[in-house]
């Protein structure tokens, strides 16, 4: 899970800088909003399930 928040962190980030740049401005800018929620929600969401995967070593 935390595989794929990071994947969509990256694409986000790539997606930004386009609208940055003014690279096609409008379709770049609502990806990377996005992208970026989907991945505050991934990260969120591995947080929690991470937590209860701890081994008993």
């Amino acid at each position: 899970m935390l595989k794929w928040a990071l994947i969509f962190l990256v694409v986000a980030l790539i997606a930004g800088i386009f609208g940055f740049f003014h690279i096609i401005v409008a379709a770049a800018a609502v990806v990377a909003k996005v992208l970026f929620f989907l991945f505050l929600i991934l990260f969120v969401i591995s947080l929690f399930v991470g937590r209860g995967r701890r081994s008993s070593m």
